[in-house]
């Protein structure tokens, strides 16, 4: 049971910190801006490809992500 107990307090723990994410990324006002977007519209129909954002935040994530594993070892 503690294993379960610690495996949902992680969970929760992620499930939080992606949502406050997710409510301060609106803030941000480049971040959806970036050169490298690509909007297109037509009528009724647009489109969206944020390319240069998810290479940003791609670069971002990786090198925090690789800074948590060389202070977790």
């Amino acid at each position: 049971m503690p294993d379960i107990g610690r495996l949902l307090m992680l969970l929760g723990s992620g499930i939080f910190i992606l949502g406050l994410i997710l409510v301060l990324a609106g803030r941000v006002p480049w971040l959806g801006n970036l050169p490298g977007d690509i909007r297109w519209q037509r009528g009724d129909v647009s489109v969206y490809i944020p390319l240069g954002t998810m290479l940003v935040v791609s670069v971002v994530l990786s090198l925090l992500l690789n800074l948590i594993a060389r202070f977790w070892r």
